[in-house]
């Protein structure tokens, strides 16, 4: 599954360091630790109907992450705001809209790897694009990658960095299987995640996720855990073998940049999608969207 290029994308401009500058002349610098390193924090968030959905979980959890990595002057909640708010004006988004929010270490004075040689602050993008759900209307099929997902002995999960090579290898064994996107098991063979999203199977009525260890505790994995939970509907974090996704009810994933997707084939394994837990769970969603988020200030 690749995405398509939109043509309304084709002169938006992009927020780097206070500049509104068109997508060919957005551009840092390659001394820039993002470039030298992936050395950085990022989000995804998305814009629904006038609101920035999930926008204050997004920045806490950009913030966590920048502190995790020792990032010094992380720019204020309400700094990186007003960025977002300029940048989605400047290209008249109010929605059908993904951000893809960047805070690298920022400009070294030469290359190399010490964080001592980022002499010249944060380096901050709000990347705003026409994007709707990758997935939307879609039924995904997966494979499971021979990469691992990295367990905190490793990298955290926890911090959302940059780094993504980990993820992007499991993808290419994806394109290599003619899939959507491969499953990541953890280091002791249990199911992580996807490449790109969190995973969660239904089986007898019980919805069910794996801890978050090796996975990325997403904001779309917490809110549907939040949404069984409120609708009474069965939901546990459990460590998740391969074989279980095989022989589950349902099958879906969850991400900002994907919602919730179902899957119907997991290493040529067809699911069988005999419950209707999920087609609840994504009406339950896409209310949230429709009523939940920060209103735009123009």
């Amino acid at each position: 599954m690749i995405q398509e290029f939109d043509d309304r994308n084709k002169d938006i401009k992009v927020w780097i360091n206070g500049e509104l500058l068109h997508r060919d002349q957005a551009k840092v610098s390659v001394f820039d630790s993002i470039v030298q390193g992936g050395d950085g924090v990022w989000e995804g968030i998305r814009v629904y109907d006038s609101r920035v959905f999930c926008l204050d979980k997004h920045l806490k959890r950009l913030m966590e992450s920048a502190k995790s990595m020792d990032i010094e002057n992380i720019p204020s909640a309400e700094k990186i705001k007003s960025a977002i708010f300029a940048t989605l004006k400047e290209n008249g988004m109010r929605k059908d809209t993904h951000i893809r929010l960047t805070l690298s270490r920022g400009r070294k004075i030469t290359s190399g790897m010490n964080p001592k040689l980022n002499q010249f602050g944060c380096t901050l993008i709000v990347l705003a694009e026409w994007k709707s759900s990758i997935y939307s209307g879609k039924e995904l099929t997966l494979v499971t990658a021979n990469i691992r997902r990295n367990s905190p002995l490793c990298l955290d999960s926890k911090i959302h960095h940059n780094n993504l090579i980990n993820n992007i290898l499991a993808k290419i064994e994806a394109n290599h299987a003619g899939v959507d996107d491969a499953i990541m098991l953890d280091l002791d063979g249990f199911v992580a995640e996807t490449n790109s999203t969190n995973i969660f199977m239904i089986k007898n009525g019980m919805v069910l996720t794996p801890f978050p260890k090796a996975c990325l505790p997403g904001i779309t994995r917490g809110l549907i855990i939040e949404l069984c939970k409120e609708n009474k509907i069965p939901i546990i974090e459990k460590d998740i073998s391969i074989t279980e996704l095989y022989n589950a009810d349902e099958v879906f994933t969850t991400g900002t940049m994907g919602e919730l997707a179902r899957v119907v084939e997991i290493d040529c394994r067809k699911i069988n999608n005999s419950g209707n837990i999920l087609s609840e769970l994504q009406i339950l969603f896409r209310k949230l969207t429709e009523k939940e988020g920060e209103e735009l200030p123009f």
